[in-house]
C-alpha cells in the first residue's frame, strides 16, 4: 500500500484514514466523522474519480445512495447518504469490518477446503434475505420499485468478524422505468461469470436473474470452484447460456441428497423454471441449513477473522504457486518439453503452405492462414509447416482445423452421397424467408447450403447448420463476414486494434475472439453477442440473392463448431426483412389503417414450443393479432417495449410484423 493509501486526510465531514480500493470510477476509503461517532464510528466513503465526475457517475452516485433508503433490512449494507466537499461527490455508507466472500473463497482454496454444506447455505439464505428486501423495496408513494441489483456476485456479499452477512453496491442496479432517470440506460452490468443466460443474450431479464447469480455463488460454494466452466471468458459465457453446470452435476454425489437438483432448478435457463422470488427459494433452502443457525454464524465469524489475516493468506497462496510451477515445470520435462505439443508460430513469423497435388510452397502469415482456411481458400488436405514443425495436413492440426468450413471436413461424402437433397429451391421462385419458415416449422436438423453465382463467376456460398429448427452455425466463403470486419462494421472495433490482435493471434491459439478480450480491445459479452449476431447476419445477407438456390440436406451436423449459435431462425428472419427491403422494412408493410388478425398458425404460439426463444418484439406483435390493432398502432406498440432495458426502433418493429406473417403467426386483412 503506498504512503498516500496511509495518509489521513480530512474530507468534508469525515477523516479518510486509509484507502481500501481503486476502482474504475471511484476510489473508496475508511473513514471516521470529524466529530463525535454519527453516522458510526467507522465508515466508508466512495470518493469519484476526477474522469467519473464529467460523466454521468454523479448522477448514478446519487442514485445508488436513494436505492439504500429504500431498502431496509439488516443483511444490506446501510447507505448513509451522498454528499459534496467543495466539487469532490462522495457516498457515506456502513463499514464492515471483515471480509468479502470472494476473499473467502480464495482462503478457503488455499486451504484445499471447501464450505460445508450448511455454512454455504446458511450465507446464501442471509443474501436472499437482503434481494427479498430489495426486489420488494417501495418509494415514497408506495410504488413498487421493481429493482434489480445485478450483481450478485462473491466480491459484492460482505462477511464481519461477528459471522453477520450483508449485500452491497447498488452502483448497477435497475429500477423500474416509471423512476428511472430518462438519460439512464442500464445496458449490460454485472462480472460476467454471474450473469443469467437472458442477461448475456439481450434479453427481457427482471429479479429472477439475480436468484440464477445467487445460485451460481450457491454452487460455487459448495463444491470451491465456479459452476461454469470454461478455460476462457467466452466459453464461459456459451456454458452460462446452455446451462452447463457440468462441475456441480461431477460433484453432485458429494452433496446433501436434493440440494444439487435445487441448484440445478435455480439455474435453469428458463427464468420460469426457477423459483419465483427469493423467499421461495430461500424457504426451499432451509432444510440444508440445519437447526442451529446461531453456531454456523459463529463458525463464520471464526473464518472472517482467519480470512483477514492477509499476511498469512499471501503466504501460503505464494507457496501454493510455487509448488503448482515446479509441477507443471517437472511434468514438462517428462513429457518431453515444449515441443511435444503443435507449436504455433510467433508474433510476425510465417507459415508455409502447400496445396494438395501442387509441390510448390507459399509463405502467409498465421492471420492470413486462418482466413484462407476459414473462408474455404485452403482445404483440410492442404499442407502447413508451422514454425519449426514438419509440414501436416490442416486437418490434422486442431488449431488450424476448428477454422475449416463444416462442408469441408469428412461431412461432405456424408450430404452427397445421398444424391438430391431432401428440399430445394430456387431463390428467384422461393424466398429465403420461406425458406427458413419451412425449416422452422418443420423443426428440421441438417444443412441447408444457399449459393448464388457472383458478377466475376465465382461461387459464392452459407452453409446453414440446424438442429431441430435452430441454427447452430453458419460458415460463409466471403472474408468480410469474418469475426475481425463484423465488429470494425459495428464500431466496437478500430482497424489498428484488429491488425495488432491478428500479429498476436497465435498466442491464444488461433482464437481471434479469446485474444481481442484478453487485449482489452472488446469486452466479452461484446464478442459473445457479436458471434451471435454474426451468425444472424450471415444468414440475413442472403436475402438480397435474387438468383441463388437453396438445398437442404437432412441428417448431418457440423464436425468442428466451437461456438454453437442455438439461435431461434426467427431472429435472422427478421434481419432478413431488413436487408430485403433495403434497411427500410416499412415498405414491405401495407398502409397504417390495415389491421392485424390472427394468422394460420396463431392458435399454436400459446405453446412456448412453437414461440421458441422468439425476440420479444416478435411475441409482443403476435399478442397485438388477437387485438385487431392496425398497422400503425401495432408499430407505437412494439416500439414502446423496452426488453432488457433497450429501446426497441421502428425499423425492428416493422421487421418484426413481416416475420410473424411469414411464421403464419399474423395476417393482415383490409378494414
Amino acid at each position: 500500500m503506498s504512503r498516500d493509501a496511509l495518509r489521513e486526510i480530512p474530507f468534508g465531514p469525515f477523516v479518510l484514514e486509509r484507502r481500501l480500493a481503486v476502482g474504475g470510477s471511484a476510489d473508496v476509503y475508511l473513514a471516521r466523522p470529524q466529530q463525535g461517532d454519527k453516522p458510526a464510528k467507522k465508515l466508508v466513503v466512495k470518493r469519484l474519480l476526477d474522469a467519473a465526475r464529467e460523466s454521468q457517475q454523479l448522477d448514478l452516485l446519487e442514485r445508488e445512495a436513494a436505492l439504500h433508503r429504500w431498502v431496509h433490512d439488516p443483511c444490506v449494507v446501510e447507505v448513509f447518504g451522498a454528499g459534496i466537499v467543495g466539487d469532490e461527490p462522495y457516498l457515506a455508507m456502513e463499514y464492515v469490518d471483515g471480509v468479502d466472500l470472494y476473499r473467502l473463497l480464495r482462503v478457503s482454496e488455499s486451504e484445499n477446503q471447501r464450505l460445508a454444506a450448511p455454512l454455504a447455505v446458511h450465507i446464501v439464505r442471509k443474501v436472499a434475505s437482503a434481494l427479498s428486501a430489495v426486489h420488494g423495496a417501495r418509494d415514497a408513494t408506495g410504488d413498487l420499485l421493481e429493482i434489480v441489483h445485478r450483481d450478485v456476485t462473491p466480491s459484492n456479499i460482505y462477511l464481519s468478524i461477528d459471522g453477520e452477512v450483508k449485500l452491497g453496491d447498488f452502483g448497477i442496479a435497475r429500477v423500474a422505468e416509471h423512476v428511472r432517470a430518462p438519460s439512464h440506460q442500464p445496458g449490460l452490468k454485472g462480472k460476467f461469470a454471474y450473469l443469467s443466460p437472458e442477461q448475456i443474450a439481450g434479453e427481457t431479464f427482471d429479479h429472477r436473474s439475480d436468484l440464477f447469480a445467487l445460485a451460481a455463488v450457491l454452487g460455487e460454494l459448495l463444491i470451491g470452484e465456479r459452476v461454469f466452466p470454461g478455460s476462457g471468458q467466452l466459453a464461459v459465457l456459451l456454458a452460462i447460456r446452455d446451462v452447463n453446470i457440468e462441475p456441480l452435476e461431477r460433484r453432485k454425489g458429494t452433496l446433501p441428497r436434493g440440494l444439487f437438483e435445487l441448484c440445478k432448478r435455480a439455474l435453469s435457463r428458463d427464468p420460469d423454471a426457477r423459483f419465483a422470488d427469493a423467499g421461495s427459494l430461500s424457504e426451499a433452502l432451509r432444510p440444508f441449513e440445519g437447526s442451529d443457525p446461531e453456531s454456523l454464524q459463529q463458525h463464520l465469524a471464526k473464518l472472517v477473522a482467519f480470512a483477514k489475516n492477509s499476511k498469512e493468506l499471501a503466504e501460503r497462496v505464494q507457496s501454493k504457486v510455487r509448488d503448482s510451477v515446479q509441477r507443471m515445470h517437472a511434468v514438462r520435462i517428462r513429457a518431453g518439453g515444449v515441443g511435444s505439443q503443435p507449436n504455433l508460430p510467433a508474433a510476425g513469423q510465417e507459415a508455409l503452405v502447400t496445396r494438395a497435388g501442387d509441390a510448390s510452397t507459399t509463405k502467409v502469415s498465421f492471420a492470413n492462414l486462418l482466413e484462407m482456411i476459414a473462408t474455404g481458400e485452403l482445404s483440410g488436405e492442404d499442407k502447413v509447416q508451422l514454425w519449426d514443425s514438419e509440414p501436416r495436413c490442416i486437418e490434422e492440426i486442431d488449431e488450424l482445423a476448428r477454422h475449416l468450413p463444416p462442408s469441408s471436413t469428412a461431412t461432405t461424402s456424408q450430404l452427397f452421397s445421398p444424391g438430391a437433397p431432401d428440399f430445394q429451391a430456387l431463390l428467384e421462385d422461393t424466398s429465403m424467408q420461406e425458406v427458413l419458415a419451412r425449416m422452422r416449422h418443420k423443426r428440421e436438423s441438417g444443412c441447408l447450403f444457399v449459393e448464388q453465382k457472383r458478377a466475376d463467376a465465382a461461387t459464392q456460398r452459407k452453409e446453414l447448420y440446424l438442429r431441430e429448427g435452430r441454427l447452430i452455425h453458419v460458415a460463409s466463403s466471403d472474408r468480410l463476414e469474418l469475426l475481425g470486419e463484423y465488429l470494425i462494421r459495428r464500431g466496437q472495433l478500430q482497424r489498428e486494434q484488429l491488425e495488432s490482435a491478428l500479429a498476436v493471434i497465435s498466442r491464444s491459439r488461433g482464437r481471434l475472439g479469446d485474444t481481442l478480450v484478453s487485449l482489452g480491445y472488446v469486452e466479452a459479452v461484446n464478442v459473445f453477442r457479436a458471434i451471435r449476431d454474426q451468425g444472424r447476419d450471415r444468414v440475413a445477407a442472403t436475402y438480397g440473392w435474387s438468383d441463388g438456390r437453396a438445398m437442404f440436406y437432412r441428417g448431418p451436423e457440423p464436425n468442428r463448431v466451437e461456438f454453437p449459435l442455438d439461435l431461434d431462425l426467427a431472429s435472422p428472419m427478421m434481419a432478413g426483412a431488413i436487408v430485403l427491403s433495403e434497411g427500410n422494412p416499412r415498405s414491405l408493410l401495407p398502409k397504417d389503417n390495415v389491421l392485424l388478425a390472427p394468422g394460420p398458425r396463431h392458435g399454436l404460439t400459446r405453446s412456448e414450443e412453437e414461440l421458441g426463444s422468439a425476440p420479444a418484439s416478435l411475441r409482443h406483435a403476435v399478442k397485438l393479432a388477437a387485438r385487431g390493432l392496425p398497422v400503425g398502432e401495432a408499430l407505437s406498440s412494439i416500439t414502446s417495449l423496452h426488453p432488457g432495458g433497450r429501446v426497441v426502433s421502428q425499423k425492428e418493429a416493422c421487421a418484426a410484423l413481416v416475420a410473424a406473417q411469414a411464421l403464419d403467426w399474423v395476417t393482415l386483412v383490409n378494414p
